[in-house]
């Protein structure tokens, strides 16, 4: 018989048929129950569980199916060990009981993964069993109204926090930190305190700490970074008001994309100090490598007084929209006396405009832009999404004048790389890779390289 007709999986031993299937989702996983007695109940085994009710229609008959379901699994599984534990419900439910008694079951079963997420799981729902458990190693939480009252999580690593409202202020979410004895990431995103703007975060034990606020216009009070073993930073929010602790003694990597609000924009244009960064920028100074949004710049430039020297930097990637203004790039270009490697993302630039008597593009820029170009360190000077406008447009004029000026300008250059993600043109290629040798380096080089390109996503079953 020709190997291809036999059935090689139904052979190998029954654990490694669930270890096979807990790569699947639960859903697709079932369907195997269909295909031998043997099959029947082997799918409720697996390790890892995922139940996602996106795919179902918002109606009761849809809603007890799934519900059905899960309460299936569960029962099927008994005692069995469980490995993660994913639950993503969106749909209107009325059983918050039921909800929890999946969530208490897990726990119980000594789950190590958990992910909760979805308009239904609140404190209704969420078993206080959740911030108690000895056996969590990992745990993400979306869409939750939280009042946490005990915390004793001895082995979370990993705590990710979505869009989740704490009923007691900055207490609830202090308390939840310091009940995990040996936290190494911490991920908050959208979180709300409600009336309260205050927020704090410190742990010992910490390595990376992911913040991001896009939700509102307002600065807070107060923010407390007490970290001192912290390696990665990646910030993303309005300007406090004040920066009482920011204790990054261990940084090595940042990543900054703080803004004003509207108030502050309008003190900074009249040169008003109403708030100062300056605690914020002198706690990252040590980092090795930053990246910072555009917003962020003028942050720098107009709310930090004095500029911090940022001694061990080495890579730094800028990112650039279309009112981004160089004016605010010497403010942290002058600081950097060891920087080797510059990464623009995006190279727009509102100052650039069209002279008059000649028909080309020039970027008028201020002496202090220059300076810090021509004291620049950089060796290595990478553009991304060099091509992402048309090869002939007045766009791709103006940053063919900016590579210039860059080539000009920057005596210590030895690599200029530009990316682009479609095909380019040879001329422009060509003319890119002429300007090199009239540059301030006579050592530089222009290299123009394809960025990676995600493919296109195919139906699987299509290609049968």
């Amino acid at each position: 018989m020709d190997i291809c007709c036999k059935d090689i999986i139904s052979n190998l031993p029954e654990a490694l048929i669930c270890h096979i299937l807990s790569f699947l989702p639960i859903r697709v996983a079932a369907l195997t129950s269909l295909l031998s007695k043997r099959w029947r109940y082997l799918f409720a085994f697996v390790p890892n569980l995922d139940f996602d009710d996106s795919g179902c229609r918002p109606h009761e008959l849809a809603r007890m199916i799934f519900m059905n379901f899960v309460d299936r699994v569960l029962v099927l599984q008994g005692n069995s060990a469980i490995d993660r534990f994913s639950l993503k419900c969106n749909n209107d439910y009325n059983y918050p009981s039921r909800i929890s008694s999946w969530i208490s079951n897990v726990i119980e079963r000594g789950v190590s993964d958990l992910d909760l997420s979805g308009t239904n799981i609140s404190d209704h729902s969420m078993h206080s069993s959740v911030f108690v458990s000895k056996s969590l190693v990992r745990l993400r939480i979306e869409t939750l109204y939280c009042n946490v009252i005990d915390v004793f999580l001895p082995k979370i690593k990993t705590l990710h926090l979505d869009s989740v409202v704490f009923g007691d202020g900055d207490s609830c979410l202090v308390k939840l930190i310091s009940g995990c004895h040996v936290l190494e990431e911490l991920v908050m995103i959208d979180l709300n305190w409600g009336a309260y703007w205050k927020r704090s975060v410190s742990s010992k034990t910490l390595e990376r700490l992911t913040v991001r606020y896009e939700n509102w216009d307002r600065s807070l009070d107060s923010v407390s970074f007490d970290t001192p073993n912290l390696v990665y930073f990646g910030y993303s929010d309005y300007l406090a008001n004040k920066y009482v602790i920011v204790n990054f003694d261990s940084l090595v990597e940042a990543s900054i994309g703080i803004q004003m609000t509207r108030d502050q924009c309008a003190h900074a244009s009249h040169g008003d100090l109403v708030v100062n960064a300056t605690e914020l920028f002198m706690g990252i100074s040590n980092v090795q490598i930053l990246n910072v949004s555009a917003d962020t710049l003028q942050v720098l430039a107009f709310y930090c007084e004095p500029k911090p020297v940022f001694k061990n930097l080495i890579h730094l990637t800028v990112e650039t929209h279309q009112d981004f203004r160089w004016e605010s790039l010497p403010a942290l270009l002058n600081n950097c006396p060891n920087l080797e490697t510059l990464v623009f993302d995006g190279l727009h630039d509102k100052n650039t405009v069209k002279c008059v008597d000649a028909d080309r593009w020039l970027w008028r820029s201020s002496e202090d832009i220059r300076s810090c170009l021509s004291s620049s360190p950089v060796k290595v000077l990478k553009i991304l999404n060099f091509g992402e406008v048309r090869f002939y447009s007045k766009e791709m004029e103006k940053r063919k004048e900016l590579v210039k000026y860059f080539l000009e300008t920057m005596p210590n250059l030895e690599q200029m790389i530009l990316c682009y993600r479609s095909r380019i043109d040879e001329d422009l290629k060509s003319q890119l890779e002429r300007l090199a040798p009239r540059g301030a380096s006579p050592k530089c080089s222009v290299q123009l390289i394809l960025e990676n390109v995600i493919p296109p996503t195919y139906n699987l079953f299509s290609l049968f």
